[in-house]
């Protein structure tokens, strides 16, 4: 893993992880960042599941993933993410807003794992 010197002196982004790629990628540095994709709603044994490219784990613990990584002309080194965890999301809603926090008070990525109240959900 990278040294807080190093992070610094990289060209580090973060991104939406859709399957096993990471996409729409931003500069850590950036004053905001944006992601916006459908998901697929259904009812299994009574509880509301998510789905789509975007989405990963089981029923019951879905979550998305932020991932940080090192950008070098057209590549995309990985070397942290962190999961917004689904669960807390409002059932009845059409539309949902997530903020976080991309990364910590000294500049760093952010925390490996994303539930309130770091994760802001409207």
């Amino acid at each position: 893993m990278p040294t807080a010197e190093e992070l610094r002196l990289r060209n580090v982004h973060v991104g939406m992880q859709r399957k096993a790629e990471v996409v729409s990628l931003f500069p850590v540095s950036a004053a905001t960042a944006e992601w916006e994709f459908d998901v697929t709603v259904r009812e299994v044994d009574g509880l509301l599941d998510v789905g789509g490219p975007f989405v990963h784990g089981r029923p019951g613990a879905r979550f998305l993933y932020l991932s940080w990584g090192n950008v070098d002309g057209s590549s995309f080194e990985m070397f942290r993410r962190a999961k917004l965890m689904l669960a807390d999301l409002p059932a009845e809603a059409d539309e949902v807003t997530v903020d976080v926090d991309l990364s910590d008070e000294s500049g760093m990525p952010a925390t490996p794992g994303y539930a309130p109240p770091a994760l802001r959900i409207s």
